[in-house]
C-alpha cells in the first residue's frame, strides 16, 4: 500500500509521520501543500471523507486563532475553500491519502501501526 503525505515540510507531526514510515520502509510520496497547492476538488473530497470542513481544519492552531471572528464561520464550499487557498496551515495534519482512496488525518504510532497493519 502506498500513501500520499500531504504537510508541511516543517511541521514536527508531519516529520514524525514520515520518519515512521521510512522506520517501517513502507513507500510513500510527500507534498508540501504550500509549495504545490492541493486542487479545490480533492479539498472537498478529503474533507468530506473525514466528516465535514469542521473537521478537516485545524480549529486549535495559531493560524486559526489569529483569524478574524468573522472569518472563522464559513458558510460554504467556496469560503471554506478561500480561507484554505489563503491559509494552508489550516488543514490538519499530516492528510494521508492511500491508493486505495482512503483519507486519514493526523499521526499517533497507534494509529498508523492499524492504518498501515504493522
Amino acid at each position: 500500500m502506498t500513501a500520499t503525505i500531504h504537510g508541511l515540510d516543517n511541521c514536527d507531526t508531519c516529520r514524525k509521520a514520515r520518519n515512521w514510515l521510512d522506520r517501517f520502509k513502507l513507500p510513500y510520496a510527500f507534498i508540501d501543500y504550500r509549495e504545490q497547492r492541493i486542487a479545490a476538488e480533492s479539498l472537498k473530497a478529503w474533507a468530506k471523507a473525514v466528516g465535514g470542513w469542521e473537521k478537516f481544519v485545524n480549529r486549535a492552531s495559531t493560524t486559526w486563532r489569529a483569524l478574524p471572528e468573522a472569518r472563522k464561520s464559513p458558510g460554504s464550499d467556496a469560503e471554506w475553500l478561500l480561507l484554505i487557498k489563503e491559509h494552508p496551515a489550516l488543514v490538519r495534519r499530516p492528510l494521508v491519502v492511500l491508493d486505495d482512496g482512503s483519507v486519514h488525518q493526523g499521526f499517533s504510532d497507534n494509529g498508523f501501526k492499524k492504518l498501515f497493519g504493522k
